[in-house]
């Protein structure tokens, strides 16, 4: 070993060592085990790791010889030990260079390759990979496992006429096919280029599926077809960060109705003291009333967020319509049941008005007998705070009984209607925001919940009306939602009167980090012990984009939107579902930003850490980049129409790599709602 490690060059498929990924690098070592097993590959050598570029005349004879004497074009290509490994592909990080004629060209390129490693990783060992090239009339790249989904049912293919350059240089748009692990055609969008023949499909197929029985995992093959109809493999390395293997499962969720009460991402304390109280009203509503089993029920998440945005089970409370197998129509069961509940709701029905002004009665009273908080000390803080968690737990359930059973308040007036001229009113007179809330509390219906500073009451539009509207105009679900809004404000002002606490006392940073802890958090605190360990980490935790108006989940969280796709949407990529501002290129970038480009250039790779998505007019979900961009788990979406004029620097942008969503977040919460 140690002499042909001092060989000038090691030959690709002759030589021992071509197969020690130490001696010539894991790009070359690979293709040298495909062609020991038989698989098409292009003759060349190798400048091993550990070989001098300044040594490059001892290269000569080996050049000479495969370039028939500087008369046929070479590819000179990196091979370092840290490219094309099953965790990290740096795809397109090092140099390469084609069409490469002539000594002097050689030697250039040579030098180039071998150099392109000290922006990337200077310390890297580094040999270089010469081949002959290969007269290309189609050429791209096999999937052994669809990158986006992780179904491995199927090969996805993605090629161009000509060499594959374009396409893993993400400079121009593929054609793609999808087919089955024999060649037979899936799914195509290659009419534009014409079909990608049975007899090349079936020589692909036994490419993808016999590399992968090689190397024990799915391939990512680069290859060309040359103008005889051979097929040739150019590369191979084990695909990375691909997606998951199941779709969607479970309910339809979606923000719902709910979407309105909560619009923008809860912290981890809102959500426990705001939705979860929600969330357990209902279900005790779904109980009483009786029509749902219970087993629905309990399989249920009813209500969650993801990544800090709130969602509901629109098949369960009634905003989507279930699936349904053919045979449910034969079973007699929900029939019986809905007689059984309708005895049961008239008896509720006729009761619940009486029950509802008890409990908006009681509300108010409690309300009002609620002491100064500063007065209060962190034991009473915390005990105040379960009881009006039990309190909108009640709430929230007789509000969705209301809803369901009483005749519908439409035609009375909202809190919201009467709190418009109200605040027009007061502002007309000088008041601040604080000054208008404590003199009208209704005013609160303005405005969501929120731990901390409130948000400023909005503009109203609206003529002056009275400025003491009588709450007792409104209908029983209206009044109770008022009193809802009005629990969840006594319940953010503890936590916030604890945050400040826990800051003076040293055990947060500052009174905002109260917002990132859960109850049990804050009971523990309260007890004496210090603020959570991974408090510094949920700081940087980001909320997900927009959800979609439907959606079911993966069995890992992610979100899969049910309907079609919008017009002028592009193809997923990979790497989720995110949203930003838009920088186009030449602007500054920034963590959280979606950069949108022309072309998948492989320079763009050092941007692409921290960014919430990435977007191009052009380019493969196989190419270098987009490749790069999964493995970093940014949301990449290619061949959007116009997405560089379409899209303006700095408005935010949702970006989702699975289905192909580019739009406006705007429109995306619009529809949502």
């Amino acid at each position: 070993m140690s002499t042909q490690r001092r060989k000038a060059v090691v030959d690709l498929y002759r030589d021992a060592p071509s197969v020690d990924p130490g001696v010539v690098g894991t790009k070359a070592a690979c293709l040298a085990r495909a062609a020991r097993g038989g698989f098409p590959s292009v003759e060349g050598f190798v400048i091993p790791v550990d070989g001098s570029i300044d040594t490059i005349d001892a290269t000569r004879d080996a050049w000479r010889a495969l370039s028939d004497h500087g008369r046929l074009p070479l590819v000179v290509r990196s091979s370092s030990t840290i490219e094309d490994g099953a965790e990290s592909s740096m795809a397109g990080r090092f140099r390469s260079r084609t069409d490469v004629v002539g000594w002097d060209a050689y030697v250039e390129a040579c030098r180039e390759v071998e150099a392109s490693k000290g922006n990337v990783h200077p310390s890297a060992p580094m040999a270089v990979l010469v081949q002959r090239q290969v007269e290309s009339v189609r050429g791209g790249v096999l999937f052994g496992v669809d990158p986006v989904t992780g179904a491995r049912d199927h090969l996805v293919v993605e090629w161009l006429p000509g060499s594959p350059v374009g396409l893993v240089g993400g400079t121009a748009t593929a054609e793609r096919v999808v087919m089955s692990r024999r060649g037979r055609r899936l799914r195509s969008r290659d009419d534009d280029l014409g079909t990608l023949g049975r007899h090349a499909r079936r020589q692909l197929a036994r490419l993808g599926v016999g590399l992968e029985r090689m190397f024990e995992g799915p391939q990512d093959v680069e290859w060309a077809i040359d103008p005889p109809g051979r097929l040739w493999l150019l590369q191979t390395r084990p695909v990375t960060a691909v997606g998951e293997a199941t779709g969607g499962v479970g309910p339809v969720l979606g923000p719902g109705p709910i979407g309105e009460t909560f619009p923008a991402p809860l912290s981890p304390l809102e959500q426990d003291l705001f939705l979860e109280p929600m969330r357990l009203g209902m279900i005790e509503a779904l109980r009483a009333v009786g029509v749902v089993p219970r087993r629905r029920i309990d399989a249920s998440p009813v209500l969650l967020t993801v990544g800090g945005r709130v969602a509901a089970d629109l098949e369960l409370l009634g905003w989507s319509r279930p699936r349904r197998r053919p045979i449910s129509a034969l079973n007699p069961v929900p029939p019986v049941r809905r007689l059984v509940a309708a005895w049961h709701l008239g008896r509720l029905r006729s009761c619940l008005p009486t029950v509802v002004d008890g409990l908006v009665r009681g509300t108010d009273a409690s309300l009002r007998a609620v002491p100064a908080l500063g007065s209060l000390s962190d034991p009473e803080l915390v005990s105040l705070a379960s009881s009006v968690r039990r309190q909108l737990v009640a709430v929230h359930g007789h509000q969705i009984l209301s809803g369901m059973l009483l005749p519908s308040d439409d035609d009375r007036a909202s809190a919201v209607a009467l709190a418009m001229p109200a605040v027009a009113a007061a502002r007309a007179t000088g008041l601040a925001d604080d000054a208008i809330v404590a003199r009208l509390p209704m005013a609160l219906t303005l405005t969501p919940p929120r731990i901390g500073s409130p948000d400023p009451l909005p503009e109203v539009r609206v003529p002056p009306g009275d400025p003491g509207p009588d709450v007792g105009v409104l209908g029983p679900r209206e009044a109770l939602r008022l009193r809802a809004r009005w629990l969840d404000e006594l319940a953010a002002r503890i936590a916030w009167e604890l945050g400040k606490r826990f800051e003076t006392a040293g055990g947060l940073h500052t009174a905002d980090d109260v917002r990132l802890l859960r109850s049990s958090d804050v009971a523990a605190m309260v007890g004496g012990r210090t603020a959570p360990s991974d408090l510094a980490a949920r700081r940087n935790l980001r909320p997900c984009a927009p959800l979609p108006a439907a959606f079911r989940l993966t069995a890992s969280g992610g979100v899969v939107p049910v309907g079609p796709p919008g017009e002028g949407h592009g193809r997923g990529a990979g790497g989720g579902r995110g949203a930003g501002p838009v920088r186009l290129e030449g602007d500054p970038l920034h963590p959280g930003d979606v950069l949108v480009v022309r072309v998948l250039s492989p320079t763009l790779a050092p941007e692409l850490p921290g960014l919430a998505g990435l977007v191009s007019e052009t380019g493969s979900t196989l190419s270098h980049l987009a490749i790069v961009a999964r493995e970093l788990g940014v949301p990449t979406v290619v061949a959007v129409p116009d997405a560089t004029r379409r899209f303006r620097s700095g408005e935010t942008i949702v970006v989702d790599g699975r289905t192909g969503e580019v739009a406006p977040a705007d429109l995306v919460e619009e529809d949502a709602r």
